[in-house]
């Protein structure tokens, strides 16, 4: 799906707030960071949401009842988290991780662009997968559900109808960095699955998620591990069945 100039400058006023400053071409790429002419992703139907139990060896963050895992809680309604003002962090860090998260967006909610249904998966802190109204909603693609936000658009669109439950499954590891020169050795790589569909395989990220601008990664490096944070944006998003395994406890023998 390809976009209006009169379009873009629509979408750009409605999300992103009038800003005549063109955003960085990404190397390798022809496109700018949020470019409304990137190419959609193919939607794919036939699928719904994974409600996966936690395993034994899970941290479980979230199963409709307690917030003990949280810094500052979000309300519970009807067993699920809503956002509210702040982010949701985790009071434990994680490094190499295995994240299982549902999210719905209220049905009948008005949504356009970026707004109305926005949040955001933040692995580490620092390393953001985008919550989306992207079954009808047509934003960015690097800003869509599923997409590595301000980097990589989503392989395929797998989103299911407003006010239906999405499921996210999240293969994380941590960006590697000289101990001495502090200088990167291998980036933070990631595997996501949305609705059971695979929409990144063992991509890696370009830098630190970041808004309007080219991702990188600081010459300081960053620590490998970091809070599970789910971003208020907004809007009201719903989170279910949270649960985290620890993949850095393992060694293959």
């Amino acid at each position: 799906m390809r976009i209006t100039t009169t379009a873009c400058l629509l979408l750009l006023t409605l999300g992103l707030g009038a800003n005549p400053v063109p955003t960085p071409i990404i190397p390798g790429f022809g496109y700018r960071v949020h470019d409304v002419e990137r190419p959609h992703p193919e939607k794919v139907t036939g699928v719904s949401a994974l409600h996966t139990t936690a395993p034994s060896d899970a941290t479980v963050l979230f199963d409709g009842t307690s917030t003990d895992a949280f810094v500052k809680p979000w309300p519970i309604k009807d067993g699920a988290l809503v956002a509210a003002p702040g982010y949701l962090q985790t009071k434990e860090h994680f490094g190499k991780c295995q994240i299982h998260l549902e999210y719905r967006i209220p049905a009948g909610r008005e949504i356009s662009g970026q707004k109305g249904g926005n949040s955001g998966v933040f692995i580490a802190g620092k390393y953001e997968i985008q919550v989306q109204e992207s079954h009808t909603n047509v934003t960015y693609a690097d800003g869509q559900a599923g997409a590595m936000y301000g980097q990589y658009p989503p392989l395929v669109n797998p989103c299911v109808e407003q006010g239906e439950w999405q499921s996210y499954d999240i293969i994380f590891e941590p960006a590697k960095f000289d101990k001495e020169s502090k200088e990167l050795l291998s980036p933070a790589v990631v595997t996501v699955l949305m609705n059971g569909v695979v929409l990144h395989h063992a991509q890696p990220f370009m830098g630190l998620s970041t808004f309007r601008q080219v991702a990188q990664y600081p010459k300081g490096g960053v620590p490998e591990k970091g809070p599970l944070k789910l971003q208020w944006h907004n809007d009201p998003v719903e989170f279910r069945n949270i649960w985290i395994r620890d993949l850095g406890e393992y060694t293959r023998k």
